[in-house]
């Protein structure tokens, strides 16, 4: 199925594969999903949806299997906190539900932040903007399409 972000990457001529999975609404770890594709968590990354208070929202994506640096992503948002957004703000701020949030093609478009350890693979998963499917890509190409800025925001 072609979603808004697998059309952003063929509109900027982007190569990619996707990878389709069963779903299961009780877990949406990054670690099932990871199970289900065949691939390392730590290569299966997730979006968060994050607001500092300076700069208001923003997207960091992280490993499957780190936790977000919130210190380290306001330092690097020019923020001086910054906190993970409610669950029932999630969909209405990035039109994606849970589970599904990527950050190609949102509803607006925010700055993005990726931790530097996504250079550490020659391709990467990342939401293909809906449960069920994944986007694989290589880190430099995502970097691109979502303008992201890379930096140290996972512990």
């Amino acid at each position: 199925m072609k979603t808004n972000a697998v059309r952003m990457l063929d509109n900027l001529g982007i190569s990619y594969e996707l990878r389709e999975y069963e779903v299961d609404p009780d877990d949406l770890t990054a670690e099932t999903v990871a199970a289900k594709i065949g691939f390392p968590t730590e290569q299966v990354f997730k979006t968060l949806v994050a607001r500092g208070d300076r700069n208001g929202v923003c997207l960091a994506v992280v490993a499957g299997n780190a936790q977000l640096d919130l210190k380290a992503l306001a330092k690097l948002s020019g923020d001086r906190k910054s906190e993970v957004v409610a669950l029932k703000e999630v969909q209405p701020l990035t039109g994606y539900i849970r589970g599904g949030v990527t950050a190609l093609a949102c509803k607006k478009e925010y700055p993005v932040y990726v931790d530097e350890n996504i250079y550490l693979f020659d391709q990467v998963s990342i939401s293909a903007g809906m449960r069920g499917t994944q986007i694989l890509v290589a880190p430099d190409d995502y970097i691109k399409a979502t303008k992201a800025v890379v930096g140290v925001i996972a512990g």
